[in-house]
């Protein structure tokens, strides 16, 4: 079974940057313990845009640890599968 995979962006302001890492913190734990992937990249030339991926090994795990989240995924719904190109 292919991977699947969700992704959400989110805007930061300085003044948000601390508390913003601590929920990304609670995330990476949760996903963890759901068997899920999660990683924080944030764009080089614009400080405060986040991007958040989350990765699992099926759609039904991912889509169980999105409705069981601390902070609720925007779209949880919308989850892509890895294509296979051979």
């Amino acid at each position: 079974m292919a991977r699947a995979l969700s992704v959400q962006r989110t805007l930061v302001t300085p003044g948000e940057r601390e508390k913003f890492f601590e929920r990304m913190k609670r995330k990476q734990q949760h996903y963890s313990r759901a068997k899920c992937h999660f990683w924080v990249f944030e764009e080089a030339s614009l400080p405060g845009a986040f991007l958040e991926f989350f990765e699992a090994p099926d759609a039904e795990t991912l889509a169980r640890a999105h409705a069981s989240a601390p902070d609720p995924a925007l779209d949880p719904a919308r989850i892509y599968r890895e294509v296979e190109l051979s």
